[in-house]
């Protein structure tokens, strides 16, 4: 590895010279321009990568930010996960992600393992059973932002997207194009995320005066495999023989949604309508390509950066702390 005392050799220079060139310190130093363009030309012809660990002990700062989410795999996540990578680059910082798979126990973990690695701040998307850890970072007074969900009650930085409103647009449309019977697939989760979607499904049937049934709601285990959520949204849908339309609340079960209606040989929309809360490549691709309540990834990614950086001192705190981000509807062929 090339360290700054080899550059130094190389140029003849002493090594002070050069730790105050490539540390952003030649100015203040009254280093001359054409020995910091010579500095930097030959640390980069050597390839010189600075000792981060070193960097970190002499200044307290990793330029590292640790982000949690709950499942990297998924095309949402993943997709928050790319946009923060690229936008923590414009204020020099590295990103560490990791996944809880919504496990209390893992999710504790990974942000051990991200405090022992000191982080400068954390970008969290948490899960039931890490309220303590969250509670202490802020007692420790660490950036942090929650992203996705947050804890009611709890006084810290969120961004999310408006996950009643989502819902609430999806059904109001629904019932606009004449379907009254919906059935409603959800995840079994007491996440606030989940429930507010829930809750939005059955306030909207009852501003309409429509019967809520709750047969009309399945509830899967979050931790459900494929071929059991297709086997179960199968018999649901085919059990409740007069629904008109079905509402997934998550991009995942949308998708075994459609499996679910091949296997039954129902045509969109003509035997059942299809909304799915959360937007995905297959969405668009299948025919009939689905109507989605569309989460604005890059804005949701951006805001969680901008409140983080805020904390790190790199820009004007926002006036907002605490951010809800409305959901877009995208009308396709499945309504």
């Amino acid at each position: 590895m090339i360290s700054i005392k080899d550059i130094a050799k190389a140029l003849s220079v002493s090594p002070s010279s050069v730790s105050l060139v490539l540390t952003g310190k030649a100015k203040e130093r009254r280093i001359s321009e054409a020995l910091i363009e010579k500095i930097i030309a030959k640390a980069a012809e050597m390839g010189y990568q600075p000792n981060r660990a070193a960097v970190s002990l002499r200044t307290g700062k990793s330029k590292t930010i640790g982000l949690i989410v709950e499942n990297i795999s998924n095309h949402f996540f993943s997709s928050l996960a790319h946009t923060i990578q690229e936008e923590a680059r414009h204020f020099h910082y590295n990103v560490v992600y990791c996944s809880t798979e919504n496990d209390a126990q893992k999710g504790k973990e990974v942000l051990q393992l991200l405090t022992n690695h000191q982080v400068d701040g954390y970008i969290i998307t948490p899960t039931l059973g890490m309220e303590t850890e969250i509670e202490n970072l802020v007692k420790w007074k660490k950036p942090l932002v929650l992203m996705d969900r947050c804890f009611p009650g709890m006084d810290v930085p969120y961004v999310m997207v408006d996950n009643y409103k989502g819902v609430q647009l999806g059904m109001e449309y629904l019932i606009k194009k004449g379907s009254c019977k919906i059935g409603f697939v959800t995840v079994d989760l007491d996440l606030l995320h989940m429930k507010e979607r829930e809750k939005a499904y059955i306030d909207t049937l009852k501003k309409h005066d429509i019967k809520f049934i709750k047969e009309k709601i399945l509830r899967l285990t979050y931790d459900v495999s494929k071929e059991e959520a297709v086997k179960q949204i199968t018999v649901f849908i085919k059990n409740a023989k007069d629904l008109e339309g079905v509402f997934f609340s998550t991009n995942y079960l949308g998708i075994y949604g459609l499996l679910s209606l091949r296997e039954l040989n129902l045509n969109i929309p003509a035997d059942l309508k299809v909304i799915c809360f959360d937007d995905h490549d297959v969405f668009e691709l299948f025919q009939p390509s689905i109507t989605v309540i569309q989460q604005p990834i890059h804005e949701i990614a951006q805001t969680a950066l901008k409140l983080l950086v805020a904390q790190l001192g790199h820009t004007k705190p926002l006036r907002d702390k605490q951010i809800l981000i409305a959901p877009k509807l995208i009308i396709r062929s499945s309504t």
